[in-house]
């Protein structure tokens, strides 16, 4: 993030995070739109440098909004979509639905129907009855669907429990080890509307090295082999990391599908298997670091010996990840620069005690109420997964570039709180 100081205030492409604040208020997310740019066109050349047929699907439940679809068709993205509300949203922004696939481990008839008559690319199947729900209402409609089936490899992946997916126990796909993906295809395939097009896994989120991927292409190319099954396209899912705090590290794109590419042709090759397209479902590492926070601070209330907390105007409601999985987030003061610094806990204003956004980070003594701060990587999973709760506003969304600074999703109104209440 193109993130730099001038006169002690924090600018981002030149343009004042104070200057922003003051003209579209807090909390605000502010997003780096030159570095989502970036970060599509480092996958597209990763992938082109290795000579495979290949797709990137931005994975929208990261951050979902009419102006980022736009920027991604722009981009030569497709898009990943688990719900109805995010395909309206992605054809309210005039979307390619063919360049659209349907996820989800529970699809709804009704979400199955709209993303037939969208004429969305294909479906990820992710459950045995699910096909035949799919088969009927493909043949209601007169149409026939491709799918890709996500398989379960038994993988694990080094991350958070509640983020791994590619594991024996999870919800999610058929487990090619008890020979429910194998009944899966097969049931696919016989199926009268529904093309068999390939395979899909997805092994968890924040991975910051290739090993697991690796392995689970070995597995599922081996497998495939085997039992003689020939897919069009290997769907490797996303889950690749960024960068939170000093601790973290981002996923290394190019070496990293690097060595993914270059062990899937390996792996086929040494089967005689052909090569089939590969695709990728990156979300947060696509917007994940373009993305920050910006509050305001308010109560500053100090217990001796035990804590300092510095409460901001948001919370829980819009940084949700904190409570749910002791997420670590850098946080700093846009107003000033200060080299004075105590340890404090920077808290939300919602009505519960793990309503924390940072516990233990180091702020400069001088912060006082009226004070700005920016808590950074928040593009992924923060907008996307915010709520109403204590009736909190969501948030307005700003894009930055070194263009200008442009509002593409409105801050919410008290009316729209009780838009849908019976009065």
């Amino acid at each position: 993030m193109n993130i730099t100081r001038e006169n002690g205030v924090m600018t981002l492409h030149g343009h004042s995070l104070i200057d922003i604040k003051n003209k579209y208020g807090t909390p605000l997310f502010v997003y780096d739109e030159a570095l989502i740019r970036n970060q599509c066109r480092r996958f597209h050349t990763a992938l082109q440098q290795s000579g495979l047929n290949y797709t990137i699907s931005y994975a929208s439940k990261a951050f979902t909004s009419i102006q980022l679809f736009k920027l991604m068709q722009e981009e030569n993205m497709g898009l990943d979509v688990v719900s109805e509300g995010e395909l309206f949203t992605a054809l309210t922004a005039q979307f390619n639905p063919g360049r659209i696939h349907f996820h989800g481990n529970n699809k709804t008839k009704r979400e199955i129907q709209y993303a037939i008559e969208a004429g969305v690319e294909y479906f990820v199947i992710d459950a045995l009855d699910e096909i035949e729900r799919i088969n009927d209402i493909a043949n209601q409609q007169g149409k026939s669907v491709k799918a890709v089936l996500r398989v379960n490899p038994g993988v694990e992946a080094h991350t958070h429990e509640f983020i791994q997916t590619g594991q024996e126990d999870s919800k999610f796909g058929l487990s090619i080890n008890h020979g429910l993906a194998l009944q899966g295809i097969q049931q696919i395939i016989a199926s009268s509307n529904i093309e068999f097009h390939g395979i899909h896994f997805h092994i968890g989120s924040q991975i910051f090295e290739s090993t697991g991927t690796i392995e689970t292409i070995q597995i599922v190319i081996q497998w495939l082999k085997e039992h003689q099954i020939d897919i069009k396209v290997l769907n490797i899912g996303g889950g690749f990391s960024i960068r939170y705090t000093s601790d973290d590290i981002s996923y290394p794109i190019e070496d990293g599908i690097k060595s993914i590419t270059e062990t899937l042709i390996a792996t086929c090759e040494s089967h005689d298997y052909p090569i089939p397209e590969i695709s990728l479902e990156p979300g947060r590492s696509i917007v994940g670091e373009a993305g920050m926070t910006l509050y305001e601070v308010g109560t500053i209330k100090s217990i001796p010996g035990i804590n300092k907390y510095i409460s901001i105007d948001g919370g829980m409601s819009d940084h949700i990840r904190t409570a749910l999985y002791n997420a670590q987030y850098e946080v700093e003061l846009v107003d000033r620069e200060e080299h004075e610094l105590e340890t404090v806990t920077v808290a939300g204003k919602l009505c519960e005690s793990g309503d924390i956004i940072a516990r233990n980070i180091s702020l400069p003594q001088s912060i006082k109420s009226g004070d700005t701060l920016c808590v950074k990587s928040t593009g992924a999973y923060h907008y996307s997964m915010a709520s109403n709760y204590n009736q909190m506003l969501k948030p307005a969304v700003v894009f930055v570039s070194d263009k200008g600074v442009r509002k593409v999703i409105k801050r919410q109104s008290l009316d729209h709180l009780i838009a849908n209440e019976i009065l």
